[in-house]
């Protein structure tokens, strides 16, 4: 996986994904971290399906993808904000992190086998970070883009 996060951001990264129980559930894997960008993959499975008719994608599972893609990026971003405080500090800090708004438009049926989340920072301060979010299919298709704000600091 090749980034320009340091190994402790990436750490950090992974830990978050590996702590939220729900994460987990739905099947969402780092995929990609890069600077300024966090990419997830989600693989179609029968137990996530919105609509039995068609076999697509539920929407709930659309807009957590890129919530937790939004709020990775953002907590990468903001512990990289820290700078040299004592490393201890560092989660005291970040422990509020926390989605404050998010927008989820649906553009395309969530149809496709693998799914991939990705997420940039728009702007981040010392208190919340604007992140804008995609959704796309294994084709490469825009299912869904997304704007979150997260609490940060």
């Amino acid at each position: 996986m090749k980034s320009q996060f340091s190994e402790t951001e990436i750490n950090l990264a992974l830990n978050f994904m590996e702590q939220i129980p729900f994460n987990r559930h739905v099947g969402l894997q780092i995929h990609k971290l890069e600077h300024d960008e966090v990419i997830f993959k989600l693989n179609m499975r029968p137990e996530l399906v919105g609509n039995w008719l068609q076999g697509i994608l539920h929407g709930g599972v659309i807009s957590t993808a890129l919530d937790v893609a939004g709020g990775a990026v953002a907590l990468v971003g903001a512990y990289a904000r820290l700078g040299d405080i004592p490393k201890e500090e560092k989660p005291k800090r970040l422990a509020k992190l926390g989605t404050i708004d998010l927008r989820v438009d649906y553009l395309r049926p969530g149809k496709g086998k693998e799914f991939f989340a990705s997420a940039s920072i728009l702007r981040i301060g010392s208190k919340v970070a604007v992140c804008r979010m995609e959704f796309k299919n294994e084709d490469d298709e825009l299912l869904a883009v997304g704007t979150g704000t997260y609490m940060c600091g």
